[in-house]
């Protein structure tokens, strides 16, 4: 069924070759999804596969995962900022680079493969996981920052935006990490600032493969409104109850991608 799905998918294909039932499904998935990424991240880790067992080539897989997370993120950063957990004078630069670093990533993955990364990336998010359950500094207090944010800004924005657009699974994980370790921000206000970058970054992926032609808008478009409940609660949950919530859920978030990337095939 998977290979007839997929064959449907063709660049300019419409919502109604895609059953009811399944269309359904994904919606849900990205509800979930969408409330998961606003506390933690890792939505992703949800609603990309949910789109290749619908059929849809990988490529257009992981285009059509950048819109309907574009949603996701810009929902959950827009209620942030109107909660004022946002502070655009000192995230200007960063957000900037991250736009930057995402472009470059976006177009080096249609010339290179991304496979090495696998190997790597679970290492570090399990290290993150760790820094995360077990620093006795990390809580709903800042700390001093250790880079100035134009180096953030530098250093992870365009790094981490890179990474997001060349490859993508735990992305929050290291913004969120950055935002703490290297700016001292507490949990709250790394969440916050990670939705703004996060959402820079995939807004900027989702431009160049939409210029390329591969993203299924019929199929990311409802998963986007879908995005957007859950991250409307996701971020109302973050507000309300901090490093309660969001420390563990880090753990689990980092943990959970690790595991798929070192067991999947």
């Amino acid at each position: 069924m998977a290979s007839t799905l997929q064959c449907r998918f063709r660049r300019d294909a419409a919502v109604d070759v895609l059953p009811l039932d399944t269309l359904l499904i994904l919606t849900a998935v990205a509800a979930l999804a969408g409330m998961i990424d606003a506390i933690a991240g890792g939505g992703g880790l949800l609603a990309l596969p949910a789109l290749l067992w619908a059929g849809l080539p990988p490529v257009q897989a992981l285009a059509t995962n950048k819109l309907q997370g574009t949603f996701g993120t810009a929902t959950a950063s827009f209620n942030y900022i109107r909660r004022g957990e946002i502070d655009w004078r000192r995230l200007r630069v960063p957000i900037a680079f991250t736009f930057v670093g995402a472009v470059a990533g976006t177009l080096a993955v249609q010339r290179v493969g991304s496979e090495r990364l696998d190997d790597i990336v679970p290492v570090l998010l399990i290290a993150f996981a760790l820094y995360f359950l077990l620093s006795p500094r990390i809580g709903d207090q800042d700390a001093h920052h250790r880079v100035s944010h134009n180096l953030f800004g530098l250093l992870v924005g365009f790094g981490v935006g890179f990474y997001d657009g060349f490859f993508g699974p735990g992305t929050g994980s290291f913004f969120a990490a950055a935002f703490v370790v290297l700016l001292g921000y507490n949990l709250r206000r790394a969440t916050a600032g990670t939705k703004v970058l996060n959402f820079t970054s995939n807004i900027a992926s989702l431009l160049f493969f939409a210029l390329a032609g591969q993203v299924v808008w019929q199929v990311g478009l409802p998963m986007g409104l879908a995005q957007m409940v859950g991250a409307w609660v996701g971020s109302h949950l973050v507000i309300r109850h901090g490093t309660r919530l969001i420390r563990p859920l880090l753990v689990i978030v980092s943990l959970a991608i690790s595991l798929k990337l070192l067991f999947s095939d």
